[in-house]
């Protein structure tokens, strides 16, 4: 079992910034993916962003490249989403995900979900 823990959400102004932390603990596997997704109310879990948690590669959605960055600390099983000149349309849940897999941005594919923290961007 892999236990995710998201952190960092919270109410911000448009253009601002927020850092959210995804700690995972339990079976952790150098190898899986670990990926941030959103849902906003009355619309479908959305990939925002993934990251090889071995090999560093990154994959970022289109709209959100140039505005949100995912990072990895090996050290601290940690992933990271820096999320900076928000909007209003990035209010969501976003959950921190987990798995052994190269379809990167699939719900289906991940294994282990955290229970998402609330992101607020008020105009």
């Amino acid at each position: 079992q892999v236990q995710l823990v998201e952190s960092g959400g919270g109410l911000v102004q448009t253009g601002g910034s927020l850092r959210l932390s995804c700690a995972a603990s339990g079976r952790t596997y150098r190898t899986w993916t670990m990926a941030w997704f959103r849902q906003a109310p009355g619309k479908e879990r959305e990939f925002v962003a993934a990251v090889a948690w071995s090999g560093g590669s990154i994959y970022v959605a289109d709209s959100m490249k140039g505005r949100f960055t995912i990072s990895r600390d090996n050290a601290k099983n940690t992933v990271y989403l820096q999320m900076n000149s928000l909007k209003p349309e990035d209010t969501a849940v976003y959950y921190c995900a987990a798995g052994n897999t190269g379809t990167y941005s699939v719900p289906t594919r991940y294994d282990y979900w955290g229970q998402g923290t609330q992101v607020t961007v008020s105009s």
